[in-house]
């Protein structure tokens, strides 16, 4: 019988179809989807890290993978995950990590990062940035959003957010969110924000600026 997976990845990654033709099948698509998973859980930050990461835990991850071909090679991670149907794959992470969380309090923190090597300058393709909104106190992503290519963080922070129960929460943006917009949007979730204020908001970071000077 085979030994269930982490926290159950199989079950919630299943749906996730395989966009490979048979004959370039040499690793399960599981396999590898969980060995990024976990790698991404334990600080890889591209998949060179994730490729370093599964053969350092090799033994470990054979106790409940099949690894037919050992740890695939960075180029697969790469590869395949450029494929995959990018909708579905967040559905199924989504429905994953909400199963984990349990009741979410404190702090959410909502960041921007670009995936190092996720570029493939072959086909054109830039390298991926996401925004994710991580809880502080649970030590967990939430959920995780892709910035379309010819857009920016302000338009796919509104998203993530709605993905998010935000009531009892403080979520806190840097200065690309502090938008009128995304701070009404947690108010009206019932949640509180912290938001960065700089030179994108010309007007009011003057006002704060002199308002804490007159305190003085």
């Amino acid at each position: 019988m085979e030994q269930e997976r982490p926290l159950d990845l199989g079950t919630y990654f299943a749906a996730v179809e395989d966009p490979r033709i048979d004959r370039t099948k040499r690793h399960k698509l599981l396999d590898i989807i969980i060995i990024a998973i976990c790698g991404m859980i334990c600080g890889a930050e591209g998949w060179v890290d994730i490729e370093e990461f599964g053969k350092v835990k090799q033994e470990w991850l054979q106790t409940f993978l099949e690894l037919p071909n050992g740890i695939p090679s960075h180029d697969t991670f790469g590869r395949v995950f450029a494929r995959l149907e990018p909708g579905k794959f967040e559905e199924c992470f989504f429905q994953w990590v909400q199963s984990l969380s349990g009741t979410i309090a404190g702090v959410i923190a909502v960041d921007g990062k670009t995936l190092r090597r996720s570029h493939d300058e072959a086909n054109g393709t830039k390298a991926l940035h996401v925004v994710s909104a991580w809880a502080v106190e649970n030590r967990l992503v939430l959920a995780q959003v892709a910035v379309a290519e010819k857009s920016n963080e302000i338009t796919a922070i509104p998203f993530l957010l709605r993905q998010l129960a935000l009531s009892g929460c403080i979520v806190t943006i840097d200065a690309m969110g502090t938008q009128t917009q995304i701070a009404r949007q947690i108010v009206d979730e019932d949640g509180d924000y912290v938001l960065a204020l700089k030179g994108n908001q010309g007007r009011l970071s003057k006002e704060v600026q002199e308002t804490f000077a007159f305190q003085e």
